[in-house]
């Protein structure tokens, strides 16, 4: 018997943006003095627009939106530079739950993946320079799947790729709506908010003991 566990990105495997505010570690603390773009604006206005809207979905490209978009906040500097500026900033990984999943990596009773909405450039850098690929199979996001979570195709797409299952999969993300969206969709959702979610759960506990 083989479980498929999933792991969430953001609030989980890295410290950055989570569901409860009080938790989150922001990226962009010292964007202002390091590349003159004021945070406040690149989320009101980049963040909660087109990457929302279009880029997170695999619509456009991260690079294209933004370079049609910080122009008008007082960056004239290369898209690349600025993409680069995020991807390296929004990188405290959350190391001593990597460490549990190392471990879980060597049982043959689990098969481990990443489940996050990102586009195309983050998720890669996830997979490719933060080693992701070392300890996951496979990382699903909403940029290739078209969807994000908590909408049903997300977990679709999924179930589809991974084929039936003997155990419901087992899944730790940090936002309410996407544990009752993955519970809709049949799965073992668990809310994660500190690493003792991870430890706690039953079946986890049981393959870490």
């Amino acid at each position: 018997m083989n479980r498929a566990v999933f792991l969430d990105v953001d609030g989980v495997l890295v410290h950055g943006y989570h569901a409860r505010p009080e938790l989150q570690q922001r990226w962009d603390e010292t964007l202002l003095a390091d590349l003159g773009v004021d945070p406040d604006r690149f989320r009101a206005e980049f963040i909660f627009d087109v990457f929302i809207k279009k880029v997170i979905i695999g619509e456009m490209s991260l690079i294209h939106a933004l370079e049609r978009r910080l122009p008008s906040m007082g960056f004239k500097g290369s898209p690349m530079v600025f993409a680069h500026y995020w991807m390296t900033h929004d990188t405290k990984l959350n190391h001593p739950l990597l460490a549990l999943v190392k471990q879980l990596k060597q049982r043959k009773d689990l098969t481990l993946y990443v489940a996050t909405n990102q586009e195309h450039m983050r998720a890669l850098w996830l997979w490719q320079q933060l080693g992701m690929s070392e300890l996951f199979v496979d990382i699903f996001y909403s940029a290739r799947i078209g969807a994000l979570k908590p909408a049903p195709a997300f977990f679709d797409f999924i179930m589809d790729r991974i084929g039936p299952q003997s155990e419901p999969p087992l899944f730790f993300d940090d936002t309410p709506k996407v544990i009752t969206g993955a519970r809709a969709a049949g799965w073992d959702a668990v809310q994660f908010d500190t690493i003792a979610d991870f430890i706690g759960h039953p079946w986890i506990a049981e393959r870490l003991s």
